[in-house]
């Protein structure tokens, strides 16, 4: 195996997560996950609601906002249970196979007790109304798994040598 190889695989391990929902999106810059909304409030207010810095927690790498200290402290006790599914990127992208980082946090739906984000209001309807859309991102995941990785080694290549 060449130096080049060695290198390469030696990072993509470094890159590779442990479990499909260590991948946060955060948007294009910063480290705020879907947008600064509340996840907790999706389950319990039946709603999209603005989180504050005042009630931040970081998990993942990226920091989450929260509306109220009891909603942080839900989250905190079991981040999965509240956690977007695909870690935040566009279910629907993701039922195609695709990558897509832009999300609204107010498109979004729970099914079998799950939160699935979109892009739009009308992505958001299409993973509700078509069982096969939750189906197929399931079976997808792991290959937009793989483009996040590839993306995220093309980055460190391309960052500059330090002193």
């Amino acid at each position: 195996m060449g130096v080049a190889v060695g290198a390469a695989v030696m990072l993509l391990s470094f890159l590779q997560p442990a479990g499909a929902e260590e991948f946060v999106n955060t948007g294009y810059f910063g480290d705020i996950a879907i947008k600064g909304y509340d996840p907790v409030a999706y389950f319990t207010e039946n709603q999209a609601v603005e989180g504050s810095e005042t009630y931040s927690y970081h998990w993942l790498g990226a920091t989450w906002y929260f509306a109220s200290a009891r909603n942080r402290d839900l989250f905190k006790g079991d981040p999965s249970r509240y956690a977007p599914q695909y870690g935040g990127y566009c279910a629907d992208g993701v039922s195609f196979g695709t990558v897509t980082t832009n999300i609204d946090p107010k498109a979004w739906r729970i099914i079998d007790g799950k939160l699935y984000l979109s892009y739009d209001p009308g992505a958001a309807e299409g993973m509700e109304k078509n069982p096969t859309k939750v189906t197929d991102s399931k079976k997808h995941w792991s290959e937009v798994q793989q483009t996040l990785i590839s993306e995220k080694m093309h980055t460190v290549w391309q960052q500059p040598a330090t002193k």
